[in-house]
């Protein structure tokens, strides 16, 4: 996509061969006639309806196909999510040029506020006390910790995931393993604003103890601002699609020789799981949170561990993804076509990802795990169509879902800094 038309899908009504007459054009390379990018939304639909397969699917120790498929969903549809956030935030302060001025400034406190709102709603939402660990109270704190870094280039963003994709894992498991073994983050979380706020554990538990530690999705959210960056040729995505693979092999082939070369590991992780399937710990989050840790954990590939080849095995599953929607997205019709409920429901994700936890507990579902299959099954394709029909529905009227159209308007005061 050339600089113009990339300029295009930002403000496309100032495309350079008319409004109507550039819709059609932009529609036929991968951006739709609202100037919305077609795979940037189906790759972020794609995220969102995997969040629902890993929240209401069946238990995939069923084994099968279909249970390969349920737990190649635990954990990796969150870690797109979070890539795709990066790539938001790059757009939300300018895309291919970061804003400057007064245009900049407004465009940071955009950003600040949407990162407010999402921290509050994902309280909001945890204090419903569904099964669902909600994740956008970590998404905000993202945005907060990712904005002053969003005049970077791409290759700088990568380096710099790339040494929090290092560093973070070690820093986390200190700090966790501090947690468990002192007292210091009982005067920490009684001190903490936050945690009074929301009768949570605050920030230690945002950073630290939650399910998605800040300092460990990190990385994610910068290799999102990164790809943004680039100029998305069908050259650039391919590259990106292979550094994707590279990262998949290097993430779980380097837990596995790991955890099989490491003298002990494989013993260290089963206890440190109370027998966890510690054979499946280099790619399944089967193997469960540790419940003592140890350094042997840190060899981990699962999702939701926390470690580096964590980070660099489900970011590469995101590359590949994204890439591969950002190609047949621009060179298939008949791929458009087909996953136009899927991009519908990207088009409006915060909207989607909201109401299925707050359909939960309009059902009054408390406990996934009592469910049996069947139930699981029908649960999870009743939301997920029900979902694509409302998305496409929606869509067709109006340019942003609901709670889009909420956020957007929250931050509608950044017009008034100079």
């Amino acid at each position: 996509m050339a600089r113009r038309e990339t300029e295009a899908v930002l403000h496309p009504d100032s495309h350079p061969e008319g409004s109507r007459a550039g819709a059609a054009r932009a529609t036929s390379g991968g951006v739709s006639a609202t100037g919305r990018l077609i795979g940037l939304d189906v790759a972020r639909g794609l995220a969102v309806l995997g969040m629902f397969t890993a929240h209401l699917s069946p238990d995939p120790a069923m084994g099968g196909v279909q249970g390969w498929v349920f737990e190649l969903a635990r954990g990796r549809p969150a870690t797109l999510f979070a890539v795709l956030a990066g790539f938001t935030l790059v757009i939300l302060t300018g895309r291919p040029e970061p804003r400057t001025g007064r245009a900049g400034r407004q465009a940071v406190v955009r950003v600040l506020i949407r990162s407010a709102v999402l921290i509050v709603l994902g309280y909001a939402l945890t204090a419903l006390d569904t099964p669902i660990d909600v994740i956008l109270a970590a998404y905000g704190m993202l945005f907060v910790l990712a904005l002053p870094l969003y005049r970077l280039s791409a290759r700088a963003l990568a380096a710099v995931a790339a040494a929090t994709a290092l560093v973070m894992p070690p820093v986390w498991y200190l700090l966790a393993a501090a947690v468990d073994g002192g007292s210091w983050s009982d005067t920490v979380i009684a001190l903490d604003p936050l945690a009074r706020a929301t009768g949570s554990d605050g920030f230690v538990e945002l950073f630290v103890t939650g399910e998605y530690p800040v300092l460990t999705w990190l990385p994610f959210i910068l290799t999102g601002m990164a790809v943004a960056k680039l100029d998305p040729t069908r050259r650039v995505l391919t590259r990106i699609a292979g550094t994707g693979c590279a990262l998949i092999v290097l993430g779980y082939g380097g837990s596995w020789l790991a955890l099989h070369l490491v003298p002990g590991a494989l013993p260290a992780v089963a206890a440190a799981t109370d027998g966890g399937p510690a054979g499946a710990a280099w790619w399944s989050d089967t193997v469960g949170d540790p419940e003592t840790l140890t350094p042997y954990w840190l060899l981990v590939g699962a999702p939701h561990s926390q470690t580096t080849w964590s980070i660099l095995g489900s970011t590469g599953f995101a590359l590949v993804v994204l890439a591969l929607c950002f190609i047949a997205a621009g060179r298939s019709a008949f791929f458009r076509w087909l996953s136009a409920p899927v991009a519908a429901v990207g088009s409006i994700a915060l909207t989607a990802y909201t109401a299925h936890i707050v359909a939960l507990w309009a059902l009054g579902i408390d406990d996934l795990d009592a469910l049996s299959y069947s139930a699981c099954l029908l649960l999870l394709l009743s939301f997920s169509v029900v979902t694509m029909l409302f998305a496409m529905l929606w869509t067709r009227r109006f340019r942003r879902g609901p709670l889009e159209y909420m956020v957007y308007a929250a931050t509608t005061p950044a017009r008034l800094i100079t």
